[in-house]
């Protein structure tokens, strides 16, 4: 097992092997973030089948360990976790970086829970999930953190390699955004479905205006957002046991979506218009997001020392357990030479 990264080995030497493969699944979500994925194969001729993902990121890890898909594009913290709890080989790997700013997670309530005015008022509280290890699983364990909430047990200063399984909130799954809403205002016998979930602002927004749900605070998360993955029969071992070459196809994947994000970043109208039509939001509400986000402008290959430190903040959340092997979970870093 290796230990987090120090600054002397974020990048690594990448050997390479020429293999093929067929046309690529990519599985992402469908939220404004998969607006450059979606100019890629618009104007850039990306040859690939585009497989949407709602329930987010822990439904693609998932369909990646089952070969359903060949690539993922979904959040830091959901890779990681499902990367750092794995005990043999995942299924797949990190291969690019695709959003460097944080996310904002809001935390949401009823309309109608006045019981509910802040986020002290959580505190025991049922928190609903997409699924567990998905984003909003996972960031439940890093507020619980933030706000002292962890017991002991959970916490990663024990000597154990596996973290508590115990979840500092009682857990939900309802699986969709949709789902989650419908659940902080479904009251059965006296008591709702969840009491709070977690989901990005701007994908919220618009249902605080509505008055379908109420804001209760926010978290941003403590690392860059969103990450690529990669089936590991994309990628193939070199000399070195902690690096992998890639296929030709991944590469010409990775490349695509430079172009995709090169012309998002130049055509701020034609993404306004997109997600404002395409997608669940409104103008005002893309608009105002294109002023907080910044997509990678090479999204080939991963920060080693990002992957260490979001590990730790994971572990001392008690998402994962002591003796993770970091080294494992990347398989191109920053500054590795292409096939």
């Amino acid at each position: 097992m290796s230990p987090s990264p120090s600054p002397s080995t974020c990048t690594r030497p990448l050997s390479t092997t020429p293999p093929t493969s067929s046309n690529l699944r990519i599985g992402f979500v469908p939220e404004h973030f998969s607006t450059p994925l979606h100019f890629a194969q618009k104007h850039h001729a990306l040859s690939a089948t585009l497989i949407p993902f709602p329930s987010g990121t822990g439904h693609m890890v998932t369909s990646l360990r089952a070969g359903e898909i060949d690539i993922g594009i979904g959040l830091t913290e959901g890779w990681i976790a499902a990367l750092g709890k794995s005990q043999e080989d995942a299924g797949f790997k990190l291969v690019g970086t695709y959003v460097e700013t944080p996310l904002c997670w809001a935390i949401s309530t009823g309309a109608r829970r006045d019981d509910i005015q802040s986020i002290e008022d959580l505190r025991g509280k049922k928190v609903g999930v997409s699924r567990i290890g998905s984003g909003s699983y996972v960031m439940s364990f890093v507020l619980a953190e933030q706000q002292g909430w962890l017991s002991s047990s959970s916490s990663s200063s024990s000597n154990t390699q596996q973290p508590s399984t115990q979840s500092p909130f009682p857990v939900q799954v309802l699986q969709t955004f949709k789902n989650l809403r419908d659940g902080v205002n479904k009251i059965r016998e006296g008591e709702a479905e969840a009491d709070f979930f977690m989901w990005e602002h701007f994908t919220s927004n618009r249902y605080y205006s509505t008055n379908e749900i109420k804001r209760v605070g926010e978290i941003y998360t403590p690392w860059p957002s969103w990450h690529i993955v990669a089936s590991t029969s994309l990628l193939f071992p070199s000399t070195s046991s902690s690096t992998s070459s890639t296929s030709p196809d991944l590469e010409t994947f990775l490349r695509k979506l430079n172009a995709g994000i090169s012309y998002f970043n130049a055509h701020p109208s034609e993404a306004i218009a997109y997600i404002s039509t395409h997608l669940d939001y409104s103008a005002a509400d893309a608009e105002a997001w294109l002023q907080t986000v910044r997509f990678a402008r090479d999204v080939r290959g991963v920060d080693w020392c990002v992957v260490g430190k979001t590990v730790g903040i994971l572990q001392t959340a008690g998402v994962l357990g002591r003796g993770v092997d970091v080294d494992g979970m990347v398989a191109v870093g920053k500054g590795e030479g292409e096939v």
